[in-house]
């Protein structure tokens, strides 16, 4: 049996950066011509780690939850405007995901739990602190994730 035969479900982590867009259109497009569904993925980082740090004036379960609920009508949204286009590119079904805690460990226990047969993500999403503090999602998923991991640089290519 060839590859093709056996994508059938494409997991397409975002992160609303600038690069979000365009990682989910490369997503679709193979999605689509692999006749597979898509799945958009939304991991609000969990802040347990950072409980030391000052937050004013809210606790940490109050702005995660905010932050979940923030997160969950932004994903709707976005997959929404992916709606069209994957429809266009032969993409079976669109479906989306919010999830919280550590971003590459809950990209990888969702294509798992759904058997994905493919992870499409970016290579570059947020810089600077948020780089610096949470690591490279890219990295820790290649090296967990049970089925190939498709890595696109967003810089370098679809522009």
């Amino acid at each position: 049996m060839s590859i093709i035969n056996e994508i059938k479900r494409v997991v397409t982590p975002v992160d609303f950066s600038d690069n979000s867009k365009l990682i989910a259109e490369s997503a679709g497009y193979l999605a689509g011509k692999f006749g597979a569904s898509m799945s958009l993925v939304f991991i609000v980082q969990n802040f347990e780690d950072y409980s030391g740090f000052f937050v004013p004036q809210m606790t940490m379960p109050t702005l995660e939850g905010e932050l979940a609920e923030s997160a969950e009508i932004k994903m709707a949204s976005f997959c929404e405007e992916m709606t069209e286009y994957c429809k266009k590119a032969g993409v079976v079904e669109l479906t989306y995901k919010v999830f919280m805690g550590d971003v590459g460990e809950k990209i990888v226990e969702y294509a798992n739990e759904i058997e994905a047969d493919l992870i499409v993500m970016g290579t570059h999403g947020y810089k600077g602190l948020e780089k610096i503090m949470f690591g490279s999602v890219a990295d820790k998923v290649v090296r967990a994730a049970a089925c190939p991991v498709m890595t696109i640089n967003p810089y370098t290519c679809c522009r």
